[in-house]
């Protein structure tokens, strides 16, 4: 299948990558724009928003690299202004930035605690609090947001603001869903399990012990049932299909992507 974001306008915030290779939302704006969304890149690292663009463009898509910091109210308002200036309207929203801090709640500080809710659900709460309204005018549009089975499912690793965090991102975008979906407005969430992506190197490498990144892959994908961890594409693709109008009858649904962990009884 091919345009299936024909003529959307779709801003992805967390667009860059944290290190070499494809990231989810790096891979999720470049999928976006090849089925024929303009794409708005959005990354506090503006090389790496910029890199993604480049990509797009490089394949013959319509993107433009937009850096901000979404924990923050005047940058989020900026970002959705300029998607309007571009194009005119916003169709889609993808919020996939998110970090992760390891600690339990005593080994955690309590300015890890803050940073990583900022992150990861906050910046949610204001990039939708700056598109809404537009989305709300042009009486359509879609939200995708990621969460992590984390936020329903003990994962084997003590970062509990981590898991709390995405627990709140679950609520969030049902109470979207729910409170807009009488305005042509629909809100889902991805669940990713245990992916391999660039975010999880460095914070992660040393929580399974000796061995560094090498036995961490290993033993992350011992765990999935499928024998492997996903990779950013999957969750592309399981964005793409709650943006596109293939997916117009489901809001406030919960999407897994994890190749079967969550299933398991151990």
């Amino acid at each position: 299948m091919a345009e299936r974001l024909k003529d959307k306008v779709a801003i992805v915030v967390g667009a860059g990558s944290s290190g070499p290779g494809w990231g989810n939302g790096k891979a999720t704006a470049v999928l976006f724009a090849r089925e024929g969304a303009s794409v708005l890149c959005v990354d506090v690292n503006e090389a790496a928003a910029a890199e993604t663009a480049a990509i797009i463009a490089g394949e013959g898509g319509e993107a433009a690299a937009h850096p901000a910091d979404v924990t923050q109210s005047v940058q989020t308002g900026a970002m959705a202004r300029r998607c309007v200036d571009l194009w005119g309207r916003i169709d889609i929203l993808h919020n996939n930035v998110g970090i992760v801090e390891v600690g339990g709640p005593v080994e955690a500080s309590e300015e890890s605690w803050d940073r990583v809710m900022a992150v990861n659900l906050k910046s949610m709460f204001l990039t939708c609090k700056a598109v809404l309204p537009i989305m709300e005018q042009a009486g359509r549009g879609a939200i995708v947001n990621i969460a992590s089975v984390a936020g329903i499912r003990w994962l084997g690793v003590p970062y509990v603001s981590y898991a709390a965090s995405k627990a709140g991102v679950l609520q969030f975008t049902k109470s979207i869903a729910l409170q807009y979906a009488g305005k042509g407005i629909r809100a889902n969430v991805i669940l990713p399990g245990l992916m391999d992506t660039p975010m999880i190197v460095a914070p992660l490498q040393d929580a399974y012990g000796e061995g560094g990144v090498e036995k961490m892959v290993a033993a992350r994908s011992q765990q999935c049932p499928l024998g492997r961890m996903g990779d950013a594409w999957d969750v592309a693709h399981a964005a793409l299909f709650l943006a596109s109008d293939e997916a117009k009858y489901i809001t406030a649904a919960e999407l897994v992507v994890d190749g079967g962990l969550t299933a398991k009884v151990a």
